[in-house]
């Protein structure tokens, strides 16, 4: 690739995050401009404690000081204090991130078996496999996740009681090493696997449309005029030029990955950033609020940005090589 090609697409994710930064600053006070007042609601604050709440929240001064000081504090890594529990947001989230990580990530792996059905159902276009693949993949493609969950939880934990009803692992647990680890498994198991049933479609469905777009393409009857076997055409130039899209499509997910699964997480009591997201709204506790909308734009730019860099290096058209 270039370096002026890497060079834009930096600049590029440098310039949006700016705009984030800025926009994600502004939105929580154009929200509600009394942010102490609403989450203290009911308390009898006097004024006196609210001015000291206000310069605790660093919320006093004009709209240009509170925003210089926003920055200054996120170039300290700072992303403020929690008006539910006073500690800092960063600890906050960042106790919220692994289990989202550990949830959100396995199921988006496990998810991305659905490439090599969406290959193979595209190779063979219109055969039986293909139908039942795709029918498949539209089923699960427009099926509610929070509603899966539900189903999933009434009648493999509360009926048949499979699985934990929720949470990260068993409460007043003192396991340890691999023990906690296979405790962890085991409630993760459920709502992993409504994630990946809700995210296969997908998958599926985008990689067989670039292998059906692939396959118009003049060099694959070249290669079968070489006289390559159908699965040498399909492995060493059919699935390589489709993986373009799909490799987007990856990287774009796991940039989604740190913004968890509100309604999956909430429904199984799960730890995670996406109850967390929830239980700030619920507050509402700005701070946190704020931190979490940074938090999901950053990595979904970092994501797109690898996407481009990644779609650059498969493809010499868009690297500039």
């Amino acid at each position: 690739m270039r370096a002026r090609f890497i060079l834009t697409k930096l600049v590029g994710a440098l310039s949006t995050l700016a705009f984030v930064v800025a926009f994600n600053f502004f939105l929580f006070r154009v929200v509600n401009e009394n942010t102490v007042e609403s989450m203290f609601r009911g308390r009898n604050l006097s004024p006196s404690q609210i001015a000291r709440l206000e310069r605790q929240f660093n919320l006093d001064g004009s709209k240009w000081e509170q925003f210089t000081a926003y920055v200054g504090q996120l170039l300290h890594g700072n992303l403020g204090l929690s008006m539910k529990d006073f500690r800092p947001v960063t600890t906050v989230v960042g106790e919220a991130l692994w289990p989202t990580v550990l949830l959100v990530g396995t199921s988006t792996l496990l998810a991305m078996t659905g490439i090599f059905f969406g290959f193979r159902a595209g190779w063979r276009r219109r055969s039986g496999y293909d139908v039942g693949v795709t029918t498949f993949s539209m089923f699960t493609y427009s099926m509610p996740d929070a509603w899966l969950s539900m189903v999933f939880l009434g009648l493999f934990a509360s009926g048949l009681g499979l699985f934990p009803t929720g949470g990260l692992e068993d409460s007043g647990s003192n396991a340890a090493g691999l023990a906690k680890l296979l405790d962890q498994a085991h409630h993760m198991a459920l709502p992993a696997l409504v994630l990946a049933i809700a995210y296969i479609g997908e998958y599926t469905i985008v990689a067989r449309s670039a292998m059906i777009d692939t396959l118009r393409e003049d060099y694959l009857q070249l290669a079968r005029a070489k006289g390559l076997r159908d699965s040498e055409v399909r492995s060493k130039h059919a699935q390589p030029n489709a993986m373009l899209p799909v490799v987007s499509l990856s990287a774009l997910n796991f940039g989604f990955v740190l913004s968890g699964a509100i309604a999956v997480e909430t429904i199984f009591s799960w730890p995670g950033l996406g109850q967390l997201t929830r239980n700030a709204a619920t507050g509402p506790d700005f701070p946190v609020l704020q931190g979490l909308f940074l938090l999901f734009s950053a990595s979904l730019i970092f994501a797109n940005l690898i996407a481009d860099l990644m779609y650059g290096r498969i493809d010499p058209r868009v690297g500039g090589r």
